[in-house]
């Protein structure tokens, strides 16, 4: 399998920001409300059940990364063991989510900055923030990481002072008038911890699943990982055990101090449980602070896409997928041209937001999140294709192996099942979900029309 000659100078800590920067982010700060109204304080139980699932998809991701460390991950192997035509599928698709997702993060980059600047345009904060991000990541790869390290610093510091606040705040009932019934009986004293049934917990599992969509980008750092069989592993078992902390710690807190029924299901900046709290404890310019880490989290996560976009794009173009010129890389072994061609997509995108009728684009982003599922699927039974080509010898000989193959992958599939399903329950996904399959036959087609041409060049070559 090629390994494509990228330079290899991504540490353990870069990679596994580049995960946390892609995965936890404006969701945690904002749209969790939502999912706390779907389920109430039994959404916790949604995220620990994802949790350990996603964890299972990234251990299988991980057997194949540290076994062939490629930058173009799982499309790479969907190529090699599966198909061509999934490959095709997986890497185009994975594209096109980081594309649609880097346009909707610029675009709220310019919604926060009009908290410090309301008479300037948000297109323009869009825009310069797209070209910072493409100038960092036409550097070198260790500049990017760099840079994505301490941008999710930012938030991960910030996510931590939340959670060890709100438990002194809890525990030592340091309160003013703010803070009303603040204790841990919150989580069970307002309708019970299953306020809505059980079944909640089961709907919440959709909505909950796509906010940790983004992990799989570890993968995508394999190419370009300094020492992959040793820092691989350990940024997986981190970055799940991180992003988990992250958001079970949070909701907990947010809902011990404030009764889940009272929470506003669509905060803003200026009220969400994230201000509301350390406001309380005399951050009057919480506001602020709250919307300088929502900038840097959503600068963290189009950092990231870009990253993955043109990785994806490169490999594509290694495999015949694109065109040829995408898969050139320049001295300092970064692919220049698949990182144009990606940004240049995602300014297209900028117009998109801003001419067509918001629910078109929200069907756009929502078919992110079911690609983002797609993926996970692929590579589970890409891993189950991968093993059939070892015999017994070289299973035991795997250098970081997925755990309970293949009974973890069937459950893993069945989990993701149920995802789809309960994504057909919520209004906005629903749609998403049925408009994916023709996102699905138009690559189908596309992959057939590239094959019968380059088919008939060759005859014409010879």
């Amino acid at each position: 399998m090629n390994n494509e000659n990228l330079n290899r100078s991504l540490k353990s800590r870069h990679i596994q920001m580049i995960a946390i920067g892609g995965s936890v982010g404006v969701g945690l700060f904002l749209a969790s409300s939502k999912m706390i109204e779907i389920a109430g304080p039994s959404v916790l139980l949604s995220f620990a059940i994802t949790g350990f699932m996603v964890y299972l998809i990234m251990r299988s991701l991980g057997e194949m990364s540290v076994q062939y460390p490629v930058s173009g991950s799982f499309s790479a192997y969907a190529n090699e063991f599966w198909s061509p035509l999934v490959g095709y599928i997986t890497g185009w698709s994975y594209w096109f989510l980081w594309g649609f997702g880097v346009m909707a993060e610029i675009t709220a980059v310019g919604t926060c900055m009009k908290h410090w600047f309301p008479d300037v345009p948000i297109w323009v904060w869009a825009l310069a923030s797209l070209v910072m991000l493409t100038l960092i990541n036409l550097v070198d790869v260790k500049f990017f990481g760099e840079f994505e390290f301490w941008f999710s610093i930012v938030k991960v510091v910030t996510i931590i002072a939340f959670i060890i606040l709100g438990f002194a705040l809890i525990v030592m009932h340091f309160a003013n008038s703010g803070f009303r019934e603040i204790e841990f009986a919150n989580l069970w004293t307002h309708g019970g911890f299953f306020p809505k049934g059980i079944l909640s917990v089961i709907l919440a599992i959709g909505p909950v699943s796509i906010t940790f969509i983004g992990l799989e980008s570890v993968g995508l750092t394999a190419g370009e990982t300094k020492n992959p069989e040793k820092e691989l592993p350990s940024a997986i078992n981190k970055v799940l055990l991180m992003a988990c902390i992250f958001y079970i710690g949070s909701l907990f807190v947010i809902m011990s101090l404030f009764p889940w029924d009272n929470i506003d299901p669509n905060p803003s900046t200026s009220n969400s449980p994230f201000v509301l709290t350390f406001e309380n404890i005399g951050f009057r310019s919480a506001a602020g602070i709250i919307n300088f880490v929502i900038i840097t989290s959503t600068l963290s996560a189009c950092n990231s896409g870009v990253f993955s976009s043109s990785r994806m794009v490169h490999t594509l173009a290694s495999q015949d997928c694109a065109p040829r010129f995408l898969g050139k890389l320049n001295k300092k072994s970064v692919p220049v041209a698949a990182t144009l061609f990606s940004t240049v997509f995602m300014l297209i995108g900028v117009g998109i937001s801003f001419f067509f009728p918001e629910g078109a684009f929200n069907l756009l982003l929502g078919m992110c999140g079911m690609a983002g599922v797609f993926i996970w699927m692929v590579i589970l039974i890409t891993q189950i294709k991968f093993r059939k080509t070892l015999d017994s010898e070289a299973v035991s000989k795997l250098k970081y192996k997925s755990l309970w193959f293949p009974r973890a992958n069937y459950a893993c599939l069945g989990f993701l099942a149920v995802v789809v399903i309960t994504c057909l329950f919520s209004p906005a996904h629903r749609l998403s979900v049925l408009a994916f399959p023709v996102w699905i036959l138009v690559l189908v087609v596309a992959y057939y029309i590239q094959k019968r041409i380059k088919e008939s060049e060759l005859k014409k070559a010879n």
